[in-house]
Order: C-alpha cells, then sequence, then structure tokens
C-alpha cells in the first residue's frame, strides 16, 4: 500500500487533498450544490406536472428532466471550473510558498499536474455526487445508461479543458485575481462568442454559410451536448459533404488539443529562465 501511494500520490497532491477536505468550507459546498441541483429536479417536475395537468410523469417528460438537469449543470460546471484552478499556482506566488515549492525534488509536470488534479477532484466529486438526483430519470424512463456515461464524460472533458486554461493564466500572471478575469473571459470567448456568431453567420447569410457556423458551434459545449442527445440537431449545420459530422465530433479533439497545449505551456513557464548571456 505504501509502494503504491508513494507512486500515485506525490508530496504536493497529499498536501493539497489535505487541505482541501479538512475545511468545513467543501462539504457545506457540496451540500449547497446538491440542495441546488435537487430544487431544479424537483421544481422542474412540479412546473411539468402543473402545466400539463395531470398527476404522472411519463417517459417524454423525463427525457426533458435529463436535458435540463444536464445542461444546468453544465453551466454550473462552466461556472466552477475556472474558479477552482486559476488562482492555484498565482496563490502560491502571492503567498511566497512558489519558490519553496521549486526548489523541491517535483518536477514542474508534478506540481502543474498535482495542482490540476487537487482542484478538479472536488468538482469530480460535486459532479458524480449528482448520480442519485439522475436516478429520478431512470424511475420514469427514456434515457439509456450510455447517454448517462456520454454526459459525465462530457462533464470531465469541460472541466479539464477549462481547468488547463486556468492552470496556464494562473503561472503565467502574478495576481489571483487577473488569472481570474482572463480565465473567465477566455470561457466567455470560446463559449459564448462562438455560439453568438454561428447564430448570426446564419442570419446573416441565409443559411449558405451553415458550415461555417456548424465549426464556430461546434466549440459551444451545449450545442455539443445537444448533438450528443439529438444526433439530427448536426443536420442543421452539416450536409452534402458534411453529412454524417457531429458536433461533439469538433467539441472533443478542439478540447483535448486546448488541454494538452495549455498543460504544457504552463509546465513550460512554471520554472523561470535566465537569458543567455553573449560574449
Amino acid at each position: 500500500m505504501s509502494a503504491w501511494r508513494q507512486k500515485w500520490i506525490n508530496p504536493v497532491l497529499e498536501k493539497e487533498f489535505r487541505l482541501r477536505m479538512r475545511t468545513i468550507r467543501s462539504p457545506l459546498a457540496l451540500l449547497a450544490y446538491l440542495i441546488v441541483i435537487g430544487l431544479l429536479a424537483l421544481g422542474y417536475i412540479y412546473m411539468e406536472m402543473h402545466n400539463r395537468g395531470v398527476r404522472g410523469f411519463n417517459p417524454e417528460s423525463s427525457r426533458m428532466l435529463f436535458y435540463f438537469l444536464s445542461g444546468a449543470q453544465l453551466v454550473l460546471v462552466c461556472f466552477m471550473a475556472p474558479g477552482l484552478t486559476a488562482g492555484v499556482i498565482s496563490g502560491e506566488r502571492e503567498k511566497q510558498t512558489l519558490n519553496i515549492l521549486l526548489t523541491t525534488q517535483q518536477s514542474s509536470a508534478t506540481i502543474i499536474l498535482s495542482k490540476l488534479f487537487s482542484a478538479l477532484s472536488f468538482m469530480f466529486l460535486i459532479v458524480f455526487a449528482t448520480l442519485p438526483v439522475y436516478s429520478i430519470v431512470f424511475l420514469f424512463g427514456g434515457i439509456s445508461p450510455g447517454q448517462l456515461v456520454s454526459v459525465f464524460a462530457f462533464y470531465v472533458l469541460v472541466m479539464i479543458a477549462l481547468g488547463s486554461i486556468g492552470v496556464l493564466f494562473s503561472t503565467l500572471l502574478k495576481k489571483t485575481v487577473v488569472s481570474l478575469i482572463v480565465t473567465y473571459g477566455v470561457g466567455l470567448f470560446l463559449y459564448v462568442f462562438t455560439g453568438l456568431a454561428a447564430i448570426f453567420i446564419m442570419a446573416v447569410t441565409n443559411s449558405s454559410a451553415r458550415e461555417l457556423a456548424g465549426l464556430l458551434i461546434g466549440v459551444n459545449p451545449m450545442a455539443a451536448m445537444i448533438s450528443i442527445f439529438e444526433p439530427n440537431f448536426s443536420e442543421e449545420f452539416f450536409r452534402n459533404g458534411w453529412a454524417g459530422l457531429k458536433l461533439w465530433h469538433l467539441f472533443v479533439p478542439f478540447h483535448v488539443l486546448i488541454s494538452i497545449v495549455a498543460i504544457l505551456l504552463a509546465i513550460r513557464f512554471l520554472r523561470p529562465r535566465g537569458k543567455k548571456r553573449t560574449l
């Protein structure tokens, strides 16, 4: 057990786990998140039954509840992930402990990946703690287990991508506030501006540039998630030679590339490099 722990749990990761889970804020934040998700689910069920004027809840309503919960949780994930990672390195710099951390035997890759994983681990815990809420959907049918697995894998990819961007700017920028603002700004550009630009292109060009609009909106997580639920949704953007291409086919490799590039850049710029002297 000790050999396994030494191999997978490095001192940086162990310290982050202990500090994060020892405070009362973590269980309170988890409780508050579950209460919000639970109230959203119960509120949707109440409104659906009230509007239909029936006392039952059919599979079609259950499917719409699943879409509603998935979209609401995606918004919360996009909002929380940058906040958890945008200060992991700049916070150490502000506390004047970064130099001490850099003098240890831990490599830059170990420090960056440990900071990223420890920050996102709490987000993973929160998201997977909502599984009992999703069990409401399975009581009434309309959703397959494969769709549920796909949605949670989608959440993980979004968290890693946004978390990697947050760690990168936390490494490059000295102040946590500035890093947080820039991270949210990049997130808004990727997830809001691209969607609005796609809608604008479709409206102005009268659907003649639908492929360009599809490429832009393929970056948007909400549109990509809808394409997982409704395969025909992608046909609004991709036809003729583009037939068969789904929005999530663009979303997944793009975010994998962003995550890899952001992590590599954060590792590269973590340790200060002196300028070469010329003789």
